[in-house]
């Protein structure tokens, strides 16, 4: 089994006050925030950013072979996600990229699948949670990802290693959501806190005895589900020390699904020390338990974008009718301009490198650096004589930009910039993650990767830049 070499987490910049429902339904609402995923993000592109940030802590030899991906809300169906998480990654097509999509028990899986890996393997969490307007799950819920990296000790330090787990599982109804439905139903929830109960309790003592330890023991314990009261039962009779229990993050992003353990875990590794146990225990149809015992390698290697960082670096000032707008729940009417057109399959797989992996080439006989990139040099005129180049990394400076009212966005208005790569290269695109009356000339920005606009049902992804400064802020 391999060791844990590599994690990153992923909250989007985006965040909701709850006192924003109540001032809107005269209802609901509570305290706090909840993380929410822009109009220009999904389950997917989120899992890329997860994804990006635990490879900046790999050397390129350790990259993955194996892509799992384990959401409850999927992009897609009846196509492969995961897949277009391979290509913005820039993977060699020999990587296997599977789904493990349908439900919120699907991360815990995904997380056993790579550490059982022969290779090295990332699992990837994430998910959008929504539910109708003034329900419990609007209010509660959160968008997140998180990446995890198994692999074997040769490859890079190990961070953490699996010493356990176990798991039980229960058929019964709890949540469940039909296809095609908006939001999910939940049965009356004594009976579920009477279910989850000795469920929780046989796999943590299972989990307990593999790993020799007593509840005593352990130094951090990460506890969800999709069942709070449950998981506050559980908390309070599981024998684990007060001080051990880690926050689950409810009062600052909510409860994130799918990805909620991966964050949770995430926000421990931030700041565990090495030789500790953590204890991972997820409610969902049953319970599962992951016990971990850090290594020495955490000491020395860590993810560059902390939670908490990520946390404080986030923007309430979001309006509860734009959340709604964004979720698809309120129709705005759009720019009185001809709806887009979805991209066509040809011409992306021809330019996969470019539109996913934002490869650009630059010129061996001049240097010069062409986005995208091109067969002859615009410089020279030297034809062939070109060298691969990934930008997805490679800071930019805003050369000239334009606050567009008129251009068709879900989210108006469209700022768009011209951008000046480090080292060379012009280009033209998106700004998001940004206050339009902000911008200025001159500004550092990074590339994210995005879903330029749903149209036809496709949906077109591509690369957008976003402020450095927010990025400085989570480092």
């Amino acid at each position: 089994m391999g060791g844990l070499i590599a994690y990153g987490a992923y909250l989007p910049y985006f965040r909701l006050n709850r006192s924003e429902i109540a001032s809107a339904l005269g209802a609901g609402g509570g305290r706090g925030t909840r993380a929410v995923a822009s109009y220009d993000e999904d389950t997917t592109s989120m899992a890329v950013e997860a994804a990006r940030a635990a490879l900046h802590m790999l050397p390129a030899s350790a990259a993955p072979r194996r892509i799992y991906f384990a959401t409850a809300a999927p992009a897609y169906l009846d196509k492969t996600n995961a897949a277009a998480i391979q290509a913005a990654l820039d993977l060699d097509e020999s990587v296997l990229a599977v789904d493990m999509a349908g439900a919120v028990r699907s991360g815990v899986g995904a997380l056993l699948a790579a550490q059982d890996a022969s290779v090295t393997t990332m699992a990837v969490l994430s998910d959008v949670r929504t539910g109708l307007p003034g329900g419990a799950d609007e209010r509660d819920g959160g968008d997140a990802a998180a990446a995890f990296v198994f692999g074997d000790v040769n490859e890079a330090p190990v961070l953490a290693e699996v010493i356990a787990h176990a798991s039980t599982t229960g058929e019964f109804l709890d949540r469940w959501r039909l296809p095609g439905g908006r939001s999910s139903r939940v049965w009356e929830e004594r009976f579920g806190e009477h279910v989850y109960g000795p469920l929780a309790v046989a796999a943590f003592a299972d989990g307990l005895k593999q790993a020799g330890l007593t509840a005593e023991r352990i130094d951090h314990l990460v506890l969800t589900g999709v069942h709070a009261r449950a998981a506050r039962q559980f908390a309070a009779s599981c024998g684990v020390r007060r001080e051990a229990m880690a926050d689950d993050l409810s009062a600052a992003v909510g409860n994130t699904g799918t990805a909620h353990p991966g964050i949770m875990l995430a926000d421990v590794l931030d700041r565990a020390q090495p030789d500790r146990f953590i204890a991972v225990v997820l409610l969902a149809d049953g319970a599962s338990v992951l016990i971990l015992r850090t290594k020495t390698g955490l000491a020395t290697q860590r993810a560059a974008t902390p939670v908490a960082m990520q946390i404080a670096a986030g923007n309430d000032a979001l309006r509860y009718a734009t959340f709604l707008s964004w979720r698809g729940l309120l129709d705005r009417e759009p720019p009185r301009r001809p709806d887009p057109e979805p991209p066509y399959a040809p011409p992306s797989y021809r330019r996969e490198d470019w539109k996913f992996g934002f490869v650009a080439s630059r010129c061996r006989q001049c240097g010069t650096r062409h986005l995208p990139p091109e067969r002859v040099c615009v410089r020279c005129r030297a034809v062939d004589h070109m060298a691969r180049e990934r930008l997805a990394d490679v800071p930019a400076t805003v050369a000239t930009f334009t606050v567009d009212r008129l251009a068709y966005t879900p989210s108006p208005p469209l700022v768009a910039a011209v951008i000046d790569f480090d080292g060379g290269g012009r280009f033209r695109c998106q700004v998001t993650d940004v206050d339009p009356a902000k911008v200025a000339i001159g500004d550092r920005v990074q590339m994210t990767f995005r879903k330029i606009v749903t149209a036809g049902g496709i949906h077109n992804y591509f690369w957008k830049a976003r402020p450095l400064r927010m990025v400085a802020e989570t480092a």
